[in-house]
This record gives C-alpha cells, sequence and structure tokens, in this order.
C-alpha cells in the first residue's frame, strides 16, 4: 500500500489507520515528519521524495514492491494549496498545484498499473467536497479546479481500468481538523477560529476528524468493496448540502 503525502495530517491517519492491518509505504517531501508517522509502527516504511519531480512514480512504485512485496492499494492524498482570487494568482503557485494535486497522481497511478493490476488493486482519489457537485469555491479557483480533475480521473480511470480488475474510488472529503490551514499560512489563532466558523455552518456540528477520513478510506479498499468502482463518496458533515 502506497500513501502520498504522508507525513501530515490526513496522510498520516490513514498510515496509522492501515497499519492495523497492512504494510504501508508513506512518501512525502520531509523525511523527519514521515518518521515521526512511523514511529511504533513496524510496517511503516518511509520514502522521502517530491513527487512532483521527473522519475519519482517509478522510484515510488519500486520501493514499494521491494519494502512490501506488492502493492494492492494507490492512495493519491498529497496536495497543496495557495488560496487567492484571480487577480493575485501567482504562475509558479498555479503551476506546483497542478503539478502536486493533478500531474503527479496521474503518472504515480499510470506508474503502478501493472503492479495494481497483479493484485486486483485499488486506487483512492483524495478529493474536497468544496468542488464537487458543480460548486463554486472563491478564493480556490486553481486548487478546486485539480480537484475537480481528479474526480474525473477517478470516473474514467473506473471504467479504462476495469479490464484490469483495478477499481478507482474517491473521497471527497469536508474541512477537517488536520493543520492544513496553517501549513497553508494562517496562524493557530487564525485556524481555529476558521475551524470554529465553519462548525457553526456545517449540518453535523463540527469539522471532521482525520481518522474519520482514514475509517472511510478502509471501507472503500476493502475486497467487501469490490463492486464499487467509480465512485466519489462525500464525507463533510453535510456542508456541501447547504
Amino acid at each position: 500500500m502506497i500513501i502520498t503525502g504522508g507525513g501530515t495530517g490526513i496522510g498520516r491517519a490513514l498510515a496509522h489507520g492501515y497499519a492495523e492491518e497492512h504494510d504501508v509505504l508513506v512518501v512525502g517531501r520531509t523525511e523527519s515528519t514521515l518518521h515521526e508517522t512511523a514511529t511504533g509502527y513496524d510496517n511503516i516504511h518511509v520514502l522521502a521524495a517530491d513527487i512532483t519531480d521527473h522519475g519519482s512514480a517509478e522510484l515510488v512504485v519500486k520501493t514499494a514492491q521491494r519494502a512490501l512485496g506488492r502493492v494492492d492499494v494507490l492512495i493519491n492524498n498529497a496536495a497543496t494549496a495557495a488560496p487567492a482570487p484571480l487577480e493575485h494568482v501567482e504562475p509558479a503557485a498555479a503551476e506546483s498545484q497542478m503539478a502536486v494535486n493533478l500531474l503527479a497522481p496521474i503518472f504515480l497511478t499510470q506508474a503502478a498499473l501493472d503492479a495494481l493490476a497483479e493484485n486486483r488493486g485499488t486506487v483512492l482519489n483524495m478529493s474536497s467536497s468544496g468542488a464537487s457537485g458543480g460548486r463554486a469555491w472563491p478564493g480556490f479557483s486553481v486548487y478546486g479546479a485539480t480537484k475537480v480533475a481528479l474526480e474525473f480521473l477517478t470516473r474514467t480511470w473506473a471504467l479504462e481500468l476495469a479490464p484490469r480488475g483495478i477499481r478507482v474510488v474517491a473521497i471527497a472529503a469536508g474541512v477537517v481538523e488536520s493543520g492544513m490551514g496553517v501549513r497553508m499560512g494562517s496562524t493557530p489563532e487564525q485556524y481555529r477560529a476558521f475551524l470554529a466558523d465553519i462548525a457553526t455552518r456545517t449540518p453535523a456540528g463540527r469539522v471532521g476528524r482525520p481518522a474519520e477520513l482514514a475509517w472511510w478510506a478502509r471501507q472503500l479498499t476493502a475486497p467487501e468493496a469490490e463492486y464499487a468502482t467509480g465512485s466519489v463518496v462525500v464525507v463533510d458533515g453535510g456542508l456541501s448540502l447547504m
């Protein structure tokens, strides 16, 4: 099993959830946070790599095959965001979001196809409910566009890869207390205020927890879920219904 963006937030929760039953390779740019994820888990392996670099997709797959012996699940979780209205979108920030959120999943999934086909594996793409269902998302146009594209890829790949026995599914996550806001540049106080505001506007009355997303991921990638492919499951406490 491969999990990108496994050093923090949802990626770390995914790694810990799957490590209860699976050998896991977590991939990320920062080796220290990856090792924090792996602390206490003998079956979590780490690979510090930039998934946007040329040749990184093949490196990730080969490392997983060597360390784990097989690849049965690939979770495209890594993402980056640089909020800005259109007039302030900078080329480097837009290119980075496209590279991490969209191009990297394309080429990593491509590199993993043979390994996944050997095990009738599953690809899980982590999307965002903010970009689902024809919604608009002022200030997040580039980030949202990458997530819309990822959901389209989920449906398209599900058809393309079904003959090879590979399922493709996605989770459209709502606001989760993952620390992403701070990593995007907010102060801890601003991030707490943001979460509190979202909680008041969410039918469930709160924001999500990373472990909840990990639970849903495990259900969608379990062998018992093999009849589900092309599905995008929204897990957002009802926020996208408002």
